[in-house]
Order: structure tokens, then sequence, then C-alpha cells
């Protein structure tokens, strides 16, 4: 972990948030600045920055495994949800820390932009 790493300091619980859910290799809660009416971030335990340096395929199967588990919490499993990774720069990834958005409540649209 890396103090200088917000996520890792919610792992951490130096700083709250409102936790959802959480397995073995991450934990799920509520976005400060929700895109939708249900936003949720699914980060590692373990400080990974991005989809492009994750190599191990259990734990990213645990994330997403997670990211279901949270869109059925939240209720949008029959409607629908989506999930993001925004990868980089170019991919609008702000904190480097591997982080899946869990969107719903609402109809996305394609291209999202």
């Amino acid at each position: 972990m890396s103090d200088a790493c917000i996520f890792c300091r919610i792992v951490g619980g130096t700083i709250p948030a409102t936790l959802v859910a959480s397995n073995a290799y991450g934990v799920a809660f509520r976005d400060l600045f929700p895109q939708a009416p249900s936003h949720l971030l699914v980060i590692p335990r373990r400080h990974v920055a991005s989809l492009a340096e994750a190599t191990d395929g259990a734990e990213l199967g645990a994330l997403m495994l997670l990211a279901a588990e949270v869109a059925r919490l939240e209720g949008m499993e029959d409607a629908g949800y989506r999930v993001v990774a925004n990868t980089g720069k170019d991919g609008g990834q702000t904190v480097h820390h591997l982080h899946l958005h869990v969107l719903g409540g609402r109809t996305m649209h394609w291209p999202p932009g």
C-alpha cells in the first residue's frame, strides 16, 4: 500500500468511505462524485496502478465478481448497469489505483464520451 494513494488509504481505513461490499481481493464503496443514480467503485486491496499493470487473473476475476455483487445489492441487476475501468491519461484515469466504476439507475448511452 501507498500512503500517498487515496484508495490505499481507504483500504487501510485512514480515509472514511461508505463501504458496500468486500471480498478477499477488494472493497466496494460509493463514489463521492456520482455520475449516475448508483455509482460505486470497486478497488483491489493491494496497490495496482491501473488495468495495464494488473497481472493477477484471480484478483481481476474477484473484482469483477464483486462488481456484479454490488450491482445486485443496488438493485441494478434486472435493468442493467455498466462497469468501466478507465486506464491511463487518455482513458480518463485520475486516481492511479485500479478501480472499476459500477454505474446504473439510468439508461447508459453509447458512445460514452
